[in-house]
């Protein structure tokens, strides 16, 4: 406990220089989603409650330089078609949207419509190829959009057991997608043959757990990550996912669905053994998962967030993965050096958490850009999208 009180108090004096941020004004209620440009890289376009899509450059003042009012009902999730940034869609109730930056005009009207899902969308993202969408929804499905045809791909479903908040596509796989929800549940999905399979139950995990500390919030899955294309080399084909609980967890993808197949491929009595390894881990921030493979728990005791996590983002910025960036119902978001661990392991690294940021708000989303000031943009539950330097 006094180790984690150091590194919190070391974590918030770093954190001082980023009391004063700019914030950047275009929405006129709070804000609900930010993403930034690669192409373009101080370019920003954030959604809001407001139904509005507002594009910034952070080159310019902190005044929208395009506003888009897309929508009636608030604008959920926000993705860039791949490799064509002047493309946008945006998802708001049940519908996807897409739009044309470059046909500016008073009044938005959507290039192509999506109104394949039955519940509202939380999250929207789009492929490597820029050839499919993938959407999330309360009804616990996620829908897979051919945007070439266009026309619904796939329907994933009998997955999740409640609302799932999240998905994304896996770079290094083709055709599959990870998902996670409030069953505690992430999923991969084969998403051309509409098959999934359990990668991780953080409900089953936290239950064998001795940490108590944080057991009235459960391990629900808000938010994943996983690396960009340019950084495997570094980061290896991992997931950090934000929970419910308060946690940020990394494991690696492959080793878990590896330990999975070799699990559900063995005898009955080997299966109870590897059952009983799973999560065992009394106070340790690392757990031997299945097949010994290491999860690494990010949480209150390496000073990490005390309510749920919302959202978390790999870093842009300096050496492109090096920070996993969360932002929590608590207000805070926090900068974790996650690398650190990678190189040395978190038994000898006590500097894991890099800094703290106090916003003020609940975090609703943030994303990086890669620039050595103004590099942290964070939309709360405020009006105004706040911008930080991180270093």
């Amino acid at each position: 406990m006094a180790e984690a009180e150091s590194s919190e108090a070391a974590a918030t004096a770093v954190a001082d220089k980023h009391s004063k941020p700019r914030r950047l004004k275009g929405h006129k209620d709070c804000t609900t989603s930010c993403i930034a440009s690669r192409d373009r890289p101080r370019v920003i376009v954030t959604s809001g409650e407001d139904g509005r899509v507002c594009w910034f450059d952070m080159r310019c003042k902190d005044v929208a330089r395009l506003v888009m009012d897309v929508s009636v009902e608030p604008v959920t999730s926000l993705c860039f078609k791949t490799g064509n940034e002047d493309m946008i869609y945006a998802s708001s109730g049940t519908e996807i949207k897409c739009f044309d930056v470059r046909l500016a005009t008073k009044e938005w009207k959507p290039l192509e419509n999506y109104n394949y899902n039955k519940e509202e969308i939380n999250k929207v993202v789009c492929n490597l190829k820029s050839s499919f969408l993938a959407a999330a929804d309360d009804s616990g499905e996620v829908k897979i959009i051919d945007i070439r045809q266009p026309c619904l791909y796939k329907t994933l479903r009998a997955g999740h057991t409640s609302i799932c908040n999240t998905v994304q596509f896996l770079p290094w796989r083709s055709y599959e997608v990870i998902s996670g929800g409030l069953d505690s549940l992430l999923l991969i999905w084969d998403f051309s043959k509409g098959r999934s399979h359990k990668v991780v139950d953080f409900g089953s995990l936290e239950a064998n757990s001795s940490n108590t500390g944080q057991c009235v919030n459960p391990a629900f899955v808000y938010a994943i990550a996983v690396p960009e294309v340019d950084m495997l080399d570094k980061s290896d084909k991992i997931c950090a996912v934000a929970r419910g609980d308060g946690v940020v967890s990394v494991i690696n993808i492959e080793s878990e669905i590896a330990a999975n197949r070799s699990k559900s491929s063995s005898n009955s009595r080997k299966g109870s053994q590897s059952r009983s390894k799973d999560g065992t881990s009394s106070s340790s921030n690392v757990d031997a998962g299945q097949n010994g493979n290491r999860r690494l728990h990010l949480d209150y005791t390496l000073g990490g967030h005390t309510a749920a996590v919302s959202c978390l983002e790999f870093s842009l910025f300096g050496e492109r993965g090096k920070f996993i960036i969360s932002g929590g119902n608590d207000q805070l978001v926090k900068v974790w050096n996650w690398s650190s661990y990678r190189d040395s392991g978190i038994g000898d690294n006590n500097d894991i958490l890099h800094s703290t940021i106090n916003v003020g708000h609940k975090v609703n989303s943030l994303c990086t850009v890669p620039a050595d000031t103004d590099n942290l943009v964070v939309c709360d539950t405020s009006k105004s999208v706040k911008v930080y330097s991180v270093t």
